[in-house]
């Protein structure tokens, strides 16, 4: 598949068939994810593979308390119709973690900490999506979760960052195209 067409079709999915993906299917998934650019190549991601039920209905329990707390703290109507019921069905769940002690300069900079492990995270997290679709599978970078209950649910390391949940499968429907404002709205040039 030709990258452009990749990075243009590729959607997030919300509907999931409950189909198994293969191991190998996975694992070139992950393979992808480990090319992803990072500070010093240190390649700060771990990833933990999520296909135990029980896991996934603790995900969404606590995807769904999530839900009702940010609908009373924000009064964002259009919450209450938000249903996450995809982590449930989706097959796989990929946490991404990161590794603080494994970023680039920034670590010795005052302002802004160390975050460039975090921006390689995400890169590899990209990696994933591109990956999926190329493969025939749908994805979505999943965020709406309190971290610090995703992590004890996950028994994650202390020393380690959550930095998102993907949720892979086969799409049960083709996604609807969406528009992009213009390259110029998004951009300066300075000569």
């Amino acid at each position: 598949m030709d990258i452009f067409a990749a990075i243009k079709e590729r959607r997030s999915c919300r509907d999931f068939l409950s189909d198994p993906i293969s191991p190998e299917i996975i694992e070139k998934i992950l393979e992808a994810a480990s090319y992803a650019p990072s500070p010093l190549n240190m390649q700060p991601w771990q990833f933990i593979v999520i296909t135990k039920q029980e896991v996934k209905d603790n995900i969404f329990a606590e995807a769904e308390r999530c839900r009702d707390w940010a609908l009373k703290e924000s009064g964002w109507k259009w919450l209450g119709s938000y249903k996450s019921d995809f982590v449930k069905s989706a097959p796989v769940i990929i946490a991404v973690t990161g590794d603080p002690t494994k970023t680039g300069i920034d670590m010795f900079m005052k302002e802004g900490g160390s975050v460039s492990y975090q921006y390689a995270c995400a890169a590899a997290i990209q990696n994933m999506h591109l990956a999926a679709h190329a493969l025939g599978l749908g994805s979505l970078w999943f965020n709406f979760y309190d971290k610090k209950n995703i992590i004890k649910i996950l028994g994650i390391e202390e020393d380690k960052t959550l930095i998102s949940l993907v949720c892979l499968g086969k799409r049960s429907q083709e996604p609807a195209a969406i528009s992009r404002k213009a390259v110029k709205e998004k951009t300066t040039y300075i000569p």
